[in-house]
Protein backbone atom coordinates (compact mmCIF):
# COMPACT_ATOMS: atom_id res chain seq x y z
CA UNK A 1 0.00 0.00 0.00
CA UNK A 2 1.84 3.14 -0.67
CA UNK A 3 1.33 6.93 0.90
CA UNK A 4 -1.77 7.73 -1.92
CA UNK A 5 -3.48 4.91 -0.81
CA UNK A 6 -2.76 5.40 3.28
CA UNK A 7 -4.21 9.04 3.38
CA UNK A 8 -7.34 7.96 1.02
CA UNK A 9 -8.14 5.60 4.43
CA UNK A 10 -6.88 7.87 6.40
CA UNK A 11 -9.43 10.09 5.50
CA UNK A 12 -12.39 7.34 6.01
CA UNK A 13 -10.90 6.53 8.94
CA UNK A 14 -11.24 9.52 10.12
CA UNK A 15 -14.87 9.73 9.22
CA UNK A 16 -15.76 6.45 10.53
CA UNK A 17 -14.24 7.69 13.79
CA UNK A 18 -16.14 10.68 13.96
CA UNK A 19 -19.40 8.83 12.94
CA UNK A 20 -18.77 6.61 16.06
CA UNK A 21 -18.07 9.18 18.07
CA UNK A 22 -21.51 11.30 17.34
CA UNK A 23 -22.92 7.65 18.51
CA UNK A 24 -20.82 7.50 21.69
CA UNK A 25 -21.47 10.75 22.85
CA UNK A 26 -25.39 10.69 22.06
CA UNK A 27 -25.33 7.18 23.66
CA UNK A 28 -23.54 8.02 26.80
CA UNK A 29 -26.04 11.05 26.79
CA UNK A 30 -29.10 9.11 26.61
CA UNK A 31 -27.80 6.35 29.33
CA UNK A 32 -27.60 8.93 31.69
CA UNK A 33 -30.92 10.70 31.01
CA UNK A 34 -32.39 7.54 30.68
CA UNK A 35 -33.88 8.11 27.18
CA UNK A 36 -33.35 8.47 23.58
CA UNK A 37 -32.00 12.11 23.50
CA UNK A 38 -30.76 14.25 19.88
CA UNK A 39 -27.88 16.49 21.16
CA UNK A 40 -26.61 19.19 19.30
CA UNK A 41 -23.38 17.88 18.73
CA UNK A 42 -24.52 14.35 17.02
CA UNK A 43 -25.79 16.96 13.95
CA UNK A 44 -22.75 18.94 14.03
CA UNK A 45 -20.64 15.65 13.34
CA UNK A 46 -22.30 14.03 11.86
CA UNK A 47 -21.98 16.62 8.98
CA UNK A 48 -17.72 17.18 9.47
CA UNK A 49 -18.22 12.81 8.54
CA UNK A 50 -19.93 12.95 6.35
CA UNK A 51 -17.82 15.56 4.33
CA UNK A 52 -14.75 13.35 5.11
CA UNK A 53 -16.44 10.28 3.89
CA UNK A 54 -18.06 11.24 0.54
CA UNK A 55 -14.54 12.69 -0.06
CA UNK A 56 -13.02 9.56 0.63
CA UNK A 57 -15.60 7.71 -1.35
CA UNK A 58 -14.73 9.83 -4.69
CA UNK A 59 -11.04 9.34 -4.16
CA UNK A 60 -11.97 5.44 -4.03
CA UNK A 61 -14.18 5.98 -7.09
CA UNK A 62 -16.83 4.40 -4.97
CA UNK A 63 -20.65 5.97 -6.37
CA UNK A 64 -22.43 4.00 -2.94
CA UNK A 65 -20.72 5.87 -0.20
CA UNK A 66 -20.97 9.12 -2.25
CA UNK A 67 -24.51 8.11 -2.68
CA UNK A 68 -25.71 7.18 0.69
CA UNK A 69 -24.26 10.57 1.88
CA UNK A 70 -26.41 13.14 0.05
CA UNK A 71 -29.69 12.81 1.47
CA UNK A 72 -28.43 12.73 5.08
CA UNK A 73 -26.42 15.22 4.64
CA UNK A 74 -29.22 17.49 3.77
CA UNK A 75 -31.27 16.33 7.10
CA UNK A 76 -27.83 17.17 9.38
CA UNK A 77 -28.68 20.70 8.49
CA UNK A 78 -32.58 20.59 9.00
CA UNK A 79 -31.39 19.29 12.45
CA UNK A 80 -28.41 21.81 13.17
CA UNK A 81 -31.74 24.55 12.18
CA UNK A 82 -33.79 22.70 14.34
CA UNK A 83 -31.53 23.03 17.17
CA UNK A 84 -31.14 27.15 16.61
CA UNK A 85 -27.64 26.78 15.50
CA UNK A 86 -27.58 27.52 11.56
CA UNK A 87 -27.62 31.16 12.24
CA UNK A 88 -25.23 31.52 14.51
CA UNK A 89 -22.33 30.21 11.93
CA UNK A 90 -20.75 32.87 9.72
CA UNK A 91 -22.38 33.19 6.25
CA UNK A 92 -19.72 31.85 4.15
CA UNK A 93 -19.84 28.60 6.42
CA UNK A 94 -23.32 28.22 5.29
CA UNK A 95 -22.98 28.45 2.10
CA UNK A 96 -19.71 26.21 1.96
CA UNK A 97 -21.81 23.80 3.78
CA UNK A 98 -25.09 23.85 1.16
CA UNK A 99 -23.03 24.29 -1.56
CA UNK A 100 -20.47 21.67 -0.90
CA UNK A 101 -22.21 18.43 -1.96
CA UNK A 102 -23.30 19.96 -5.09
CA UNK A 103 -19.60 20.57 -5.49
CA UNK A 104 -18.51 17.37 -4.90
CA UNK A 105 -21.25 16.07 -7.20
CA UNK A 106 -20.01 18.60 -10.12
CA UNK A 107 -16.52 17.34 -9.41
CA UNK A 108 -17.20 13.70 -9.61
CA UNK A 109 -19.13 13.75 -13.11
CA UNK A 110 -17.50 15.90 -14.89
CA UNK A 111 -13.62 15.96 -13.82
CA UNK A 112 -11.16 13.48 -16.37
CA UNK A 113 -10.09 11.22 -14.06
CA UNK A 114 -13.04 10.59 -11.45
CA UNK A 115 -16.23 11.05 -13.75
CA UNK A 116 -19.25 9.09 -13.35
CA UNK A 117 -18.55 7.32 -17.14
CA UNK A 118 -14.79 6.51 -15.43
CA UNK A 119 -15.94 5.04 -12.26
CA UNK A 120 -18.68 2.99 -13.94
CA UNK A 121 -16.33 1.60 -16.80
CA UNK A 122 -12.83 0.96 -14.49
CA UNK A 123 -15.02 -0.30 -11.36
CA UNK A 124 -13.71 -3.31 -9.65
CA UNK A 125 -17.30 -3.33 -7.97
CA UNK A 126 -19.65 -5.71 -9.79
CA UNK A 127 -23.15 -3.97 -10.71
CA UNK A 128 -24.59 -6.67 -8.37
CA UNK A 129 -22.45 -5.58 -5.94
CA UNK A 130 -22.95 -2.27 -6.22
CA UNK A 131 -26.98 -2.80 -6.41
CA UNK A 132 -26.81 -4.32 -2.86
CA UNK A 133 -24.41 -1.97 -1.63
CA UNK A 134 -26.69 0.69 -2.86
CA UNK A 135 -29.68 -0.96 -1.18
CA UNK A 136 -28.07 -1.10 2.27
CA UNK A 137 -26.95 2.49 1.91
CA UNK A 138 -30.89 4.01 1.08
CA UNK A 139 -32.27 2.09 3.95
CA UNK A 140 -29.49 3.61 6.16
CA UNK A 141 -30.50 6.64 4.69
CA UNK A 142 -34.10 6.37 4.86
CA UNK A 143 -33.40 6.55 9.19
CA UNK A 144 -32.68 9.68 8.63
CA UNK A 145 -35.98 10.63 6.42
CA UNK A 146 -37.83 9.16 9.17
CA UNK A 147 -36.39 11.07 11.94
CA UNK A 148 -37.00 14.27 9.97
CA UNK A 149 -40.88 13.33 9.28
CA UNK A 150 -40.52 13.11 13.58
CA UNK A 151 -38.79 16.20 14.21
CA UNK A 152 -40.67 18.50 11.37
CA UNK A 153 -43.81 17.51 13.16
CA UNK A 154 -42.59 18.27 16.54
CA UNK A 155 -40.36 21.28 15.68
CA UNK A 156 -37.43 19.84 17.46
CA UNK A 157 -34.70 17.69 16.57
CA UNK A 158 -36.54 14.19 18.22
CA UNK A 159 -35.03 10.63 17.49
CA UNK A 160 -37.76 8.18 17.94
CA UNK A 161 -37.40 4.29 18.08
CA UNK A 162 -38.22 3.19 14.51
CA UNK A 163 -34.58 5.61 13.65
CA UNK A 164 -32.56 2.90 15.69
CA UNK A 165 -34.59 -0.17 13.79
CA UNK A 166 -34.09 1.12 10.69
CA UNK A 167 -30.40 1.86 11.54
CA UNK A 168 -29.83 -2.20 12.71
CA UNK A 169 -30.76 -3.36 9.13
CA UNK A 170 -28.89 -0.57 7.40
CA UNK A 171 -26.00 -1.39 9.00
CA UNK A 172 -25.98 -5.05 8.65
CA UNK A 173 -26.21 -4.65 4.82
CA UNK A 174 -23.32 -2.11 4.90
CA UNK A 175 -21.60 -4.43 7.16
CA UNK A 176 -22.50 -7.42 4.04
CA UNK A 177 -21.30 -5.03 1.38
CA UNK A 178 -17.99 -3.96 3.45
CA UNK A 179 -17.04 -7.55 3.76
CA UNK A 180 -17.60 -8.19 -0.07
CA UNK A 181 -15.74 -4.89 -1.33
CA UNK A 182 -12.91 -5.54 1.14
CA UNK A 183 -13.28 -2.49 2.48
CA UNK A 184 -12.14 -2.42 6.49
CA UNK A 185 -12.55 1.61 6.63
CA UNK A 186 -16.88 1.00 6.29
CA UNK A 187 -16.95 -2.72 8.16
CA UNK A 188 -14.79 -0.77 11.11
CA UNK A 189 -17.64 2.18 10.59
CA UNK A 190 -20.62 -0.05 10.76
CA UNK A 191 -19.43 -2.69 13.70
CA UNK A 192 -19.52 0.33 16.58
CA UNK A 193 -22.96 1.52 15.31
CA UNK A 194 -24.83 -1.84 15.62
CA UNK A 195 -23.69 -2.24 19.44
CA UNK A 196 -24.65 1.56 19.59
CA UNK A 197 -28.14 1.19 17.68
CA UNK A 198 -28.96 -2.05 19.86
CA UNK A 199 -28.56 -0.17 23.40
CA UNK A 200 -30.70 3.26 21.81
CA UNK A 201 -33.40 0.50 20.81
CA UNK A 202 -33.67 -1.24 24.10
CA UNK A 203 -33.00 2.70 25.93
CA UNK A 204 -36.29 3.51 23.92
CA UNK A 205 -38.24 1.03 24.71
CA UNK A 206 -37.31 1.63 28.16
CA UNK A 207 -38.71 4.80 27.89
CA UNK A 208 -41.84 3.73 25.87
CA UNK A 209 -43.06 1.53 28.64
CA UNK A 210 -44.03 3.94 31.19
CA UNK A 211 -45.63 6.11 28.85
CA UNK A 212 -47.86 3.32 27.56
CA UNK A 213 -48.74 1.78 30.68
CA UNK A 214 -49.78 5.07 31.73
CA UNK A 215 -52.21 5.85 28.59
CA UNK A 216 -53.82 1.97 29.90
CA UNK A 217 -54.55 3.34 32.37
Amino acid sequence: MDVSELLIYGVGLLAQVLFSARILIQWIMSEKAGKVLSPASFWTTSLIASILLMVYGALRNDIVIIGGQVISYFIYLRNIKLKNMWDALAPPVRWGAVAFPFLAAGWLLWSEQYSFSYIMEHSKISGALIAWGGAGQLVFTLRFVYQWYYSERAQESVIPNGFWVISLVGSLMIISYAVLRLDPVLFLGQIFGVVAYSRNFMIGLREAQPQQHSTTN
